[in-house]
């Protein structure tokens, strides 16, 4: 389950038709018209390096509005499989992401937290709207550069 602050998040659509964008990032599934303004929608399972997700019966499109490491704002919607419900996480119950392996893309985290005994995933809007960045399965560990000897 995953989970985006409420104050990054500007309304939740009902998911539309799309339109492909030729040559676009893998993450990037299409573009909609929202109000008379171009609108790329993200596919954040794509980011993690999973399957793009199948639209659902209650797949929909949350638009959020960020500011990326640039200082650039950027709109943009996320799919998700269903919105459920709107909860308050407490910063005290907050943790760091997880830090296990190379290939865990940390930067697309704010945090992990319980809510009702489960994980949430809380993830963080700028770099998961930076199509700059690679999605997980462009990654190549062995294209970071070598450690230098001391």
């Amino acid at each position: 389950m995953y989970a985006v602050g409420i104050l990054s998040v500007r309304e939740i659509i009902e998911y539309p038709e799309l339109t492909p964008v030729p040559m676009a990032p893998a993450a990037v599934r299409g573009v909609i018209n929202l109000r008379g303004a171009v609108v790329p929608v993200v596919d954040p399972q794509v980011r993690f390096g999973k399957p793009a997700s199948a639209p659902g019966r209650r797949t929909c499109i949350v638009i959020v509005e960020t500011t990326l490491a640039d200082g650039s704002a950027r709109t943009a919607g996320v799919v998700v499989d269903a919105v459920s419900e709107v909860v308050d996480i407490a910063a005290e119950d907050i943790e760091p992401p997880p830090t296990f392996g190379t290939r865990l893309r940390t930067e697309l985290l704010r945090g992990v937290a319980k809510v009702r005994g489960r994980f949430v995933i809380l993830l963080d809007p700028a770099p998961l709207l930076d199509l700059d960045l690679p999605d997980e399965g462009d990654f190549d560990p062995h294209s970071l550069p070598e450690p230098l000897a001391a």
